[in-house]
């Protein structure tokens, strides 16, 4: 069986965790600073019941509910946060998946000691005690199921889909509830008469199989794209050297643009995460209008990023790049600079793929192996 945890209202969350005065309030995340004009990245629980979403531009926001509470996004923040959830779930000793920045999955297969809503339940109170935020489980036998599950009672929710209300389940549960099929898919779908996850179970049952990624590559879009994807790495030591640093930075995009490809996926905004004694956590985020999935474009952004920062050699020891904004690749390349340094990762890719991640690297990458 599969335990997926789905963090509630995230990014909200987080900033009414750490100022009291926000808790219990509508509130919105903007990606910019100037709050009526920028757009909503996550909206408090509070928020949502007034009818405001992410995506939504925060001017209508406002228009909704005048008096509603705005923070700046703060990835630095956020990343933080995730990655000590990671570890805080690494302590159950079961496989685990880093699924997106606000979602885990955890395999019980072999967890034959301990009742999965048990655990479930333990997992969902050491996250609230430890960073005063909740997170909803849902429980079931395979990935899709159970994120499915997760979803059906937030916030804070705990919810099990096994034989006994599998049935019941889903034919209660709208068809657009269950993952990949907001897109495309799901209005195809609806077209030809599938309102309900049971609809479709009765049509495609092998979806709902024990490996439903068989049946995903007959429809290419099935599979939702993630919020985000992200590397980071702490360093043995605080590091002042520049060309060690960016290597560094070089490497972990290197990883962010692997999995990018590895999905089909293209991103417009890259965040850059630094954390040392001078400068604290230091985190900042630019975006472009065209979208990419060049590791070195990850990289160059990167170093404008870094460029920014009020000392020129700031001691480091922890690093994170993180990419957004995604979306499916969806046009071929036209340019003919464009193609030959498609083809040039692509060559790059084969190899790593057949030879093993790290077969071939920039040469810039090798300073790291030596410092660490």
């Amino acid at each position: 069986m599969i335990l997926h945890v789905d963090m509630d209202a995230f990014f909200a969350s987080i900033e009414q965790a750490i100022n009291p005065r926000l808790k219990d309030k509508p509130l919105i995340v903007g990606s910019r600073g100037s709050k009526m004009h920028t757009v909503v990245c996550a909206a408090s629980y509070q928020a949502k019941r007034l009818g405001i979403h992410s995506g939504m531009p925060s001017k209508d926001a406002f228009t909704i509910c005048p008096n509603l509470e705005f923070v700046s996004a703060d990835q630095a923040k956020y990343i933080y946060t995730s990655e000590q959830i990671f570890e805080l779930l690494r302590g159950f000793e079961l496989p685990l998946n880093y699924t997106s920045i606000d979602e885990f999955q955890l395999d019980l297969s072999g967890c034959r000691n301990k009742n999965p809503v048990s655990l479930g339940r333990e997992i969902k109170a050491q996250i609230y005690a430890n960073f005063n935020i909740t997170a909803s489980v849902g429980i079931a036998k395979n990935w899709l199921l159970a994120k499915l599950a997760s979803k059906l009672n937030k916030p804070d929710g705990l919810t099990l889909i096994d034989d006994s209300n599998f049935k019941e389940t889903l034919e209660k549960t709208a068809l657009t509830k269950l993952c990949g099929m907001g897109g495309k898919t799901g209005v195809i779908l609806t077209n030809q008469g599938l309102k309900t996850c049971w609809d479709l179970y009765l049509k495609m049952p092998e979806f709902f199989s024990e490996n439903p990624g068989k049946f995903s590559e007959t429809l290419s879009n099935i599979k939702e794209k993630p919020k985000s994807i992200s590397h980071s790495y702490t360093l043995p030591k605080y590091e002042i050297n520049p060309q060690v640093i960016q290597a560094w930075i070089r490497l972990l995009s290197e990883m962010v643009g692997e999995r990018l490809r590895q999905q089909n996926l293209t991103f417009k905004t890259v965040h850059l995460w630094l954390s040392g004694p001078e400068i604290g956590g230091f985190g900042a985020q630019k975006t472009a209008q065209n979208s990419s999935n060049d590791s070195y474009e990850i990289y160059s952004r990167c170093l404008k990023i870094m460029a920014n920062l009020a000392l020129k050699r700031p001691k480091i020891r922890a690093l994170g790049v993180t990419v957004s904004q995604l979306n499916f690749v969806d046009s071929p390349l036209l340019l003919i600079e464009e193609k030959r340094r498609g083809a040039l990762i692509q060559a790059f890719d084969r190899i790593n793929s057949r030879f093993g991640e790290g077969s071939i690297y920039p040469a810039q990458v090798s300073f790291t192996h030596t410092r660490k």
